[in-house]
């Protein structure tokens, strides 16, 4: 048997796997975000552990001998997040999320810098990991002063896990501070925020072993000695690994609290002027690009709070066909935006409110404005050299053929359904400590799941929904000028 666990922003998932790469059970622990402040998105790394338990805890209760026969654990978690450690592992402040936006003139400063987007591929976003260990350099130096390890979520996981400080490269090309290309730490870009290669977790491909689970653990679980614990990978990197995203030309587009287009590359292909993130895979010679907007479902769950209704009811109000953009347009940025725009400042908007507007019609605007930012990050894709004829839907969003249609006629490709199982990050993980602890071929196990539908574009909607998205796009800038004056 084989474990993924995936922390997310919102609940930590333990997914148990046989060595046929079916899926045995899963457990779950619910997780919250704190907003102390505006902008501000943090959670107590304490917390991680507890939902961990719990998860564990539900699998050990409906599975104890197959949990029992465990030989690799793969993690998967959320990137970015800054989990500060002093010299004894104590945490010292709440971990500062992906999310999180408070460091954007940190941020803004650090991207001056040309050797950040040549190093590393990328712009430096407010929410990536360098910026806010600026940002508590200069607003909390003294817990600065006591840093002794910086780890990202799932990293600290596997420290309570196995006790090593260890990460891999999928998520360490999030933090601003790798060299993507070479798949090393920059003691350069380090330096440029204060901090020391000694710092930093040391670094292993996500299909390596990257330490063994404790024998406190084992025995509390009920597992045998020796359980190899996998590098692992960013949540979308796990997702991939789970969509079996690897080769050149395949691609997901991630329905989650997030939204995510994703594509492998063979190669390494950066290109930050496009705000497209160029990271490294969870494999060894692999790398991938992701166009990333801040609110996907989180936009619709806001919509769903102010209504008073359940995502699920609003969505199902508007029936199985798809209408025609109706002149009101959304735009997702609650928390500001990632692809195209790196704008931390900017908020999302309703524009063109009429009388007739009723809840319907404002769900529908939510959804296509959610569609048309993904189309945002298609257009991105294109400019950095990565041409897509059709996706991969996966995430919670993925469950609304509505939704599904609306982003394959912004998209103009068709979109794929998989067949009904878990293919997400906990599965990635799982496969991922698959290949860790038994030395399988990662192409052999990596592979993609059957396509159980496909959503084709809606060509009569065509026109309509091209005329919707450039109504959409030059909405930003005049909302950004109205922002700012």
């Amino acid at each position: 048997m084989y474990l993924g666990i995936d922390l997310g922003t919102s609940g930590v998932k333990a997914l148990l796997m046989d060595d046929d790469q079916r899926i045995v059970g899963s457990g779950s622990g619910a997780l919250e975000v704190s907003r102390p402040q505006a902008g501000w998105s943090e959670q107590d790394p304490a917390d991680w552990i507890r939902a961990t338990q719990e998860a564990i805890a539900a699998l050990k209760a409906a599975h104890p001998a197959e949990l029992a026969a465990v030989r690799g654990i793969g993690l998967s978690g959320q990137m970015h997040g800054a989990t500060l450690l002093d010299a004894s592992d104590t945490v010292l402040r709440p971990c500062i999320l992906w999310n999180d936006t408070r460091s954007f003139a940190e941020a803004a400063a650090l991207d001056t810098d040309p050797r950040f987007r040549a190093l590393t591929g990328n712009i430096v976003f407010p929410g990536f990991t360098a910026p806010k260990l600026a940002w508590v350099a200069k607003h909390e130096p003294e817990t600065f002063a006591k840093v002794r390890w910086v780890l990202l979520p799932k990293d600290y996981l596997r420290l309570w896990l196995t006790g090593e400080h260890m990460s891999e490269m999928s998520d360490s090309a999030g933090t601003s501070w790798l060299d993507t290309g070479k798949r090393a730490w920059s003691a350069d870009l380090l330096a440029a925020t204060g901090l020391e290669e000694r710092q930093m977790p040391q670094l292993v491909e996500g299909t390596a072993p990257a330490g063994q689970l404790k024998a406190s653990l084992a025995a509390e679980w009920g597992m045998g000695e020796g359980v190899i614990v996998a590098g692992g990978a960013g949540d979308n990197a796990a997702s991939a690994c789970g969509m079996g995203t690897i080769g050149e030309g395949q691609a997901f587009v991630s329905l989650g609290t997030s939204g995510v287009l994703f594509a492998a590359n063979a190669r390494y292909l950066p290109n930050p002027e496009s705000a497209v993130h160029a990271f490294c895979h969870a494999l060894p010679d692999t790398w991938h690009q992701m166009g990333v907007i801040l609110s996907a479902t989180d936009a619709l769950n806001w919509h769903a709070g102010v209504t008073g209704r359940s995502a699920a009811e609003l969505t199902s109000e508007l029936g199985e066909a798809l209408k025609a953009p109706s002149g009101v347009t959304f735009l997702p940025y609650l928390s500001g935006e990632r692809t195209p725009h790196n704008d931390a400042a900017i908020r999302g908007v309703f524009a063109g409110l009429g009388h007739e507007s009723s809840r319907v019609v404002l769900t529908q605007a939510v959804l296509e404005g959610v569609s048309f930012a993904i189309r945002d990050s298609l257009e991105a894709l294109k400019t950095a050299g990565t041409e897509l004829r059709r996706v991969t839907a996966i995430g919670g969003g993925s469950r609304s053929r509505y939704w599904l249609a609306s982003i394959a006629t912004a998209l103009d490709i068709p979109v794929d359904l998989p067949a009904d199982g878990d293919f997400g990050a906990a599965f990635g993980a799982a496969r991922l400590g698959l290949v860790a602890a038994t030395g399988a071929d990662p192409l052999s196990v990596f592979t993609a799941p059957r396509t159980a539908a496909t959503i084709e574009p809606d060509r009569a909607l065509t026109s309509a929904y091209e005329d919707a998205y450039q109504r959409y796009r030059r909405l930003y800038p005049a909302v950004r000028t109205a922002m700012a004056g």
